[in-house]
C-alpha cells in the first residue's frame, strides 16, 4: 500500500511539474506573439533611400488586416509574418506609388493564396503603380496560373532555369454524396426554389445536373476569358496563342516559356539579386534595401485630414445570425456596424465590402434592412469581392451602386432548405431505436431520427417560396426591375461579374477603390478619409477573447494544409439552421 502511494504522489507532482511548465512556455509564446504583435504595429519605420517593397503572398489575403496577433502567427515556425489584408496591401502600394524612396517592386512569388477578385484587384493597383514610371519585377521557381496572372503585369519576369509556368485553363470538381449518404441509409430531404440552386446537388446526385453544368460552362469560360484577356494585354500574345498553348500544355520547360514570350529571362537567385542590385546601384546583395509590406505599413505617411468620412464596412464569410465570430458574418455584428456609420454625422457615405458566398436567409434580411435605411440618409455603395452571391447578394442589392471585380461571383438568387433524416442509419447501422411522446401532431418536425410527412414538406415548401418571392422582390425594388425579370436570373445561378453587369446585378466593374470614388460623388464631396467599420477591439482584448478559436482555427490550418477549406465546408453545414440563401463552390485559380 506505501508503494501504492508512493507512485500516486510521484505521478501528481510529475503531472504537475509538466503542467506548470506547459503553462510558462504557454505564456511566454503568448507574450511573444503580443508583444510581437504591438510592437511591430507602433514602432515606426524609416524608408532608407533607393528602397525595393518586396512583395510576398505567401498567406491567406482577406479583405481586411486583423490586430489579432494569431492571424499573423505560424505555429509551425513560432514566427510572425507579414499577413495584411487586402486593405493594406492596396494601400501600401497607393503608398509606394508617390514614394520617391522606393525605386520599385519585387514580386517574389512562391505561392498565391487569394481569390480571382482579390488577386485582380492587387494586379490592378500594381498597374496603377507602374504609371509613375517605377518599374515592377517577378521572380519564381514555378509560376502557377495564379502567380502568373500576378506577375503578368511586370515589367520584367524572370524563371528559374528548372522551373515552370502553368497554363492549362480553369476546371472546378465538385464531390457528390449521394451514394455514399446511400449507404449510411441516410436521407436528405431536400426543400428549393432555383432550378439552378445546386448547393443541394451534393446530397441528392452523383453529377451535375444539366442546368448546374450549364451555368458552371458559362462561369469558368467567362472568368477564363477575363484572365486571358488581362495576359494578352500584357504580354502582347493573342488570346487565341493563349487557348492554343493551354490546350496543347506547350509549356513543359523554362525554354518553353521563353520561347513563347511567357517570360523575359531565365535566370537563377543570385542573377536576380545582381539585377536589382544594379536597378538601386547598390554596391553588393547585402546593401539592397527591401522593405516587406509589414514594415511598409508603418512607414509615415501622409494622412487625409478631413472632417468627412467614408465608412467602409466589412461584410465578409458565412452568414449566420447573432455575433460575428471566427471566419463566419454575423447579422448582428454588421447590422450595428451600417447603424453606427449611418448614426454618424461625419460619415458622408457607406461602401459595404461584402466577400460572402451566403449562409441564413434570416440573417441576410435582418443586415438588408439595415443597408435600407442608410441609403435613405446618405449614399451606400457596394463592393463585391471574390464572392457576394446568394446571402451576399441580398445584403447588396439595396444599395445605391454595385461594384463588383469582373472575376467576382455573384447571383445565385436562389433559397433552399435540407433536413436529414438518419432513422435508417440509427436503426439499421446502429440499432439505436427512438420513442417519442408530444402535445401536438408536428412537435417533433424536423427531427433527425424521422422522414417529414407531405404535409410537413410542403409546408416547409410554402415557406422556401415565401422568401425567394421575398428574395426577389427586394431585388427587383433595389435593381429596378420586375420580379419576373429577376426570376429569369434568379433561379439560384450564378454569375461573374463581368456576366452579372451585362444583365444588370451589378453597375460597375472595379475593386474597392472604384466603389469609394463612386461613393465619394454620390456624396459631393472632394476631401476625405475612410473608417473602417466594426470597429476592431485592442490586440490584446481581441487576443483573450478569440484565443481558443484563433489558436485551433490556425493549428488545423497548419495540419491541414489546402484542405482546411474541406473541413470548414463541413463544419458550416454542422451548424447551418433555418432557410438557406448560400452559393454551393468557389472558384479557385491553380
Amino acid at each position: 500500500m506505501r508503494e501504492f502511494f508512493k507512485f500516486m504522489f510521484a505521478s501528481m507532482v510529475a503531472m504537475l511539474l509538466t503542467f506548470f511548465i506547459a503553462t510558462i512556455l504557454f505564456i511566454v509564446v503568448i507574450g511573444a506573439v503580443v508583444s510581437s504583435a504591438t510592437s511591430t504595429q507602433e514602432k515606426p519605420f524609416t524608408v532608407k533611400d533607393n528602397s525595393i517593397l518586396h512583395l510576398q503572398f505567401d498567406f491567406p489575403i482577406k479583405d481586411r488586416t486583423s490586430n489579432n496577433p494569431f492571424e499573423s502567427f505560424d505555429f509551425s515556425t513560432f514566427e510572425s509574418h507579414d499577413n495584411l489584408g487586402l486593405d493594406k496591401i492596396l494601400t501600401n502600394i497607393e503608398k509606394a506609388k508617390s514614394d520617391s524612396k522606393i525605386k520599385g517592386i519585387y514580386l517574389d512569388l512562391t505561392s498565391l493564396n487569394a481569390g480571382m477578385a482579390t488577386v485582380e484587384e492587387i494586379r490592378n493597383a500594381l498597374k496603377d503603380f507602374k504609371k509613375s514610371g517605377k518599374w515592377v519585377v517577378s521572380y519564381s521557381e514555378v509560376y502557377t496560373q495564379g502567380t502568373y496572372y500576378l506577375a503578368s503585369v511586370s515589367d520584367k519576369i524572370y524563371l528559374n532555369p528548372a522551373g515552370v509556368v502553368e497554363m492549362r485553363g480553369l476546371s472546378s470538381q465538385l464531390s457528390f454524396f449521394k451514394n455514399a449518404l446511400e449507404k449510411l441509409e441516410v436521407e436528405m430531404q431536400i426543400i428549393r426554389h432555383g432550378k439552378f440552386k445546386s448547393a443541394v446537388e451534393p446530397f441528392i446526385l452523383d453529377k451535375m445536373s444539366d442546368s448546374n453544368r450549364e451555368q458552371m460552362e458559362l462561369l469558368l469560360n467567362t472568368a477564363w476569358g477575363s484572365f486571358v484577356k488581362d495576359i494578352s494585354e500584357s504580354r502582347k500574345i493573342s488570346i487565341e496563342k493563349l487557348n492554343e498553348i493551354a490546350d496543347g500544355l506547350k509549356i513543359q520547360t523554362a525554354k518553353n516559356a521563353m520561347e513563347l514570350g511567357f517570360v523575359d529571362k531565365v535566370l537563377y537567385k543570385d542573377e536576380i539579386l545582381d539585377d536589382l542590385k544594379t536597378r538601386v546601384g547598390a554596391k553588393s546583395y547585402d546593401d539592397i534595401n527591401y522593405v516587406t509590406l509589414r514594415k511598409y505599413d508603418n512607414a509615415k505617411a501622409e494622412k487625409k485630414e478631413s472632417k468627412n468620412e467614408i465608412a467602409i464596412v466589412y461584410a465578409s464569410g458565412e452568414i449566420v445570425s447573432g455575433k460575428s465570430k471566427g471566419e463566419s458574418m454575423g447579422s448582428e455584428t454588421v447590422s450595428q456596424a451600417i447603424r453606427e456609420a449611418r448614426l454618424d454625422e461625419n460619415v458622408k457615405a457607406i461602401v459595404l465590402r461584402v466577400n460572402s458566398p451566403g449562409g441564413s436567409a434570416l440573417a441576410s434580411d435582418v443586415m438588408w434592412r439595415e443597408v435600407v435605411l442608410a441609403k435613405k440618409v446618405k449614399p451606400v455603395v457596394v463592393s463585391m469581392g471574390d464572392v457576394a452571391a446568394s446571402g451576399g447578394y441580398y445584403i447588396s442589392c439595396a444599395a445605391n451602386k454595385i461594384v463588383a471585380d469582373e472575376k467576382t461571383i455573384t447571383g445565385s438568387i436562389g433559397v433552399f432548405g435540407m433536413i436529414p433524416n438518419a432513422q435508417k442509419l440509427f436503426n439499421n447501422k446502429l440499432g439505436i431505436t427512438f420513442d417519442v411522446v408530444k402535445t401536438n401532431t408536428n412537435a417533433d418536425m424536423m427531427s433527425l431520427t424521422q422522414p417529414l410527412t407531405a404535409e410537413q414538406k410542403d409546408i416547409i415548401q410554402i415557406g422556401v417560396e415565401q422568401i425567394y418571392d421575398d428574395f426577389i422582390t427586394k431585388v427587383g425594388e433595389g435593381r429596378k426591375m420586375t420580379k419576373e425579370q429577376v426570376d429569369s436570373i434568379g433561379q439560384g445561378r450564378v454569375w461573374t461579374g463581368i456576366d452579372a453587369k451585362r444583365i444588370g446585378l451589378v453597375d460597375e466593374l472595379g475593386g474597392i477603390d472604384k466603389a469609394i470614388e463612386i461613393a465619394k460623388d454620390l456624396a459631393k464631396i472632394s476631401d476625405y478619409k475612410t473608417t473602417a467599420f466594426p470597429k476592431q477591439k485592442d490586440p490584446i482584448e481581441q487576443f483573450i477573447m478569440e484565443l481558443t478559436g484563433e489558436t485551433e482555427a490556425k493549428i488545423l490550418q497548419m495540419y491541414l494544409g489546402e484542405n482546411y477549406k474541406y473541413y470548414q465546408k463541413v463544419q458550416a453545414l454542422t451548424t447551418q439552421s433555418g432557410y438557406m440563401a448560400r452559393m454551393p463552390y468557389e472558384i479557385e485559380v491553380h
